[in-house]
């Protein structure tokens, strides 16, 4: 429990989790807050964080290291199609089970999950842990969260009509446009000014994507309280969800482990194909939902399956990280008998 914690501490959430907790729990005791609309609202302040969350994200993009890292294109193209193909493609076998029993938002909660971007921070980490390919696993987090953008919304968009009655193109593009894209090519066209700044201040600006997110969690569940619309859900049915996550991340985790091996992966590229196609982003989940939700009571419910999985893969990849090292240890003085 120590090593996990340490581990958690590392990779700037140690405590995180707990917050998240906390939000939801103050979401239900008191929603009132997240409620006000005058004289600004809490959801307008998030609105306007994540803006600012995408644009300091562009501002710490490296487009030379970006360019360089092309070089290991095959092992990119894995993560990037586990990422983006095969999560969802597995959610979406599954939707006709959850739509039969009354589940439809919880299965576009789960959806919307497979259809996220890698984390950038703590898919770093667990690859460092692991004595994995570090310089491929940042270009990998990166890139992904570039394709995020713009594949993510299609994803989702599909379904979105059908579980939600109602899905607006031409705003929902607008927005997207304005919140997430131009803020990420904003951040890129200033990078080589001010990139230096920010890398400076990444640690002020972990703290501040925190507060933003925390507010998104906050206000979500607020609306999702005030509707009533977890009194359809049982304590088992919730922990079955958790259960489900965690069978998610695992299938993920053995089907790209098998893949790598197949494809005659280094060790360092197959622990960086592992953690970083296994990964979802929370960041990217609750500032887009903004986004693709705006408006919609339905965001607690849909921000549910995605932090499960958040809490589970970091306590998984987590054991799975230390294990790797452990290994990778015994095997190097084994061979030089030390």
């Amino acid at each position: 429990m120590k090593k996990l914690l340490q581990v958690l501490s590392k990779s700037g959430l140690d405590g995180f989790l707990l917050m998240i907790a906390t939000m939801i729990l103050l979401a239900y005791f008191l929603p009132w807050p997240g409620m006000v609309k005058e004289p600004v609202s809490l959801e307008d302040i998030a609105n306007i964080g994540v803006s600012f969350i995408f644009l300091f994200y562009g501002l710490r993009l490296s487009v030379e290291k970006l360019k360089s890292g092309l070089v290991n294109w095959k092992m990119h193209i894995v993560v990037q199609l586990t990422t983006f193909l095969f999560f969802p493609l597995i959610v979406l076998v599954f939707r006709p089970v959850f739509v039969s029993n009354g589940f439809e938002l919880l299965w576009l909660g789960v959806f919307f999950l497979a259809a996220l971007p890698s984390t950038v921070s703590s898919s770093v980490v667990m690859v460092s842990i692991a004595k994995g390919n570090i310089p491929a696993a940042i270009f990998n987090a990166s890139i992904s969260s570039l394709i995020g953008v713009v594949v993510t919304p299609i994803w989702v968009g599909l379904f979105i009509a059908s579980a939600t009655g109602s899905f607006d193109v031409s705003d929902i593009v607008i927005k997207l446009v304005l919140q997430v894209l131009l803020p990420v090519i904003i951040g890129i066209t200033l990078s080589s000014r001010f990139g230096a700044i920010a890398e400076k201040y990444k640690k002020q600006l972990k703290y501040f994507d925190q507060a933003i997110i925390l507010t998104i969690i906050y206000t979500s569940f607020c609306k999702s309280f005030s509707e009533h619309l977890f009194e359809g859900f049982t304590t088992l049915e919730l922990a079955g969800l958790a259960v489900g996550m965690m069978v998610l991340f695992l299938v993920v985790f053995v089907c790209i482990g098998l893949i790598s091996r197949f494809l005659g992966f280094s060790d360092e590229d197959r622990i960086t194909v592992l953690f970083c196609g296994s990964k979802k982003s929370l960041v990217h989940g609750t500032v887009m939902s903004k986004v693709l939700f705006q408006h919609s009571t339905i965001t607690g419910i849909v921000l549910l399956p995605l932090m499960l999985y958040h809490a589970l893969q970091l306590i998984a990849a987590s054991i799975i990280a230390q294990r790797m090292a452990q290994r990778k240890e015994i095997q190097f003085l084994q061979k030089y008998s030390i």
